[in-house]
């Protein structure tokens, strides 16, 4: 069972306030050695998290730091998120730390395909509700966010926002799906074609 699935999510808001947070700042290209997707967690955003090049002295002043936020699953962002390189990594990161759900104005083209692959809804809410959110989990610091992919709304206290996501990306965080997945899900049809090809066109076969 896929852990990252999910319709209806409900966790704590971390709030990082800054524009055009780029995959660099999110996963720095010496972490990008890895073909896994595990791991990646411990390496995000790490020239903010710690204070040395190992990563053994983490930044007080940085707010995945505080006890409040170690735990944190919505991330709250300024526009332009995910802005930069397309490197897949940095979902990866993102969702290997425990993030399901990012709220910010606007999001990177090829950041937003890279992030429903990975279980992560891209939420995009106006600069005031946006402002709105950080104010509330500035004053209710632990409490938790809900967001519902269903309804496509987020609840922060008793004030409730309405987004728009594709359908396409809404499947594939309920479902858990990535391009291996998707694909096989059409394993038979695919093993129809080979099958009917194989026949029909012999002589591109290649024999060992």
């Amino acid at each position: 069972m896929n852990s990252k699935k999910w319709t209806i999510h409900t966790g704590v808001p971390v709030s990082i306030p800054r524009e055009d947070i780029d995959t660099d700042q999110i996963l720095p290209k010496q972490f990008m050695k890895l073909i896994d997707k595990k791991g990646f967690g411990k390496h995000l955003f790490f020239d903010w998290r710690y204070l040395d090049l190992e990563g053994k002295i983490p930044n007080p002043e940085f707010v995945l730091n505080q006890e409040e936020f170690k735990n944190a699953s919505v991330l709250i962002a300024g526009k332009n998120f995910g802005c930069g390189s397309s490197r897949e990594h940095a979902p990866w990161a993102l969702s290997d730390f425990g993030f399901r759900a990012i709220l910010a104005p606007s999001f990177a083209d090829i950041f937003s395909i890279n992030s429903a692959k990975n279980g992560i809804a891209l939420v995009r809410l106006k600069e005031e509700e946006i402002h709105f959110i950080n104010e509330w989990v500035s004053k209710n610091l632990g409490s938790q966010i809900r967001i519902n992919l269903e309804n496509l709304e987020v609840q922060a206290g008793d004030q409730t926002f309405h987004f728009h996501l594709d359908f396409a990306s809404i499947n594939r965080i309920r479902n858990g799906w990535d391009d291996i997945d998707i694909t096989l899900k059409n394993s038979k049809e695919i093993l129809e074609f080979e099958q009917i090809r194989r026949k029909e066109k012999s002589f591109l076969e290649v024999y060992w």
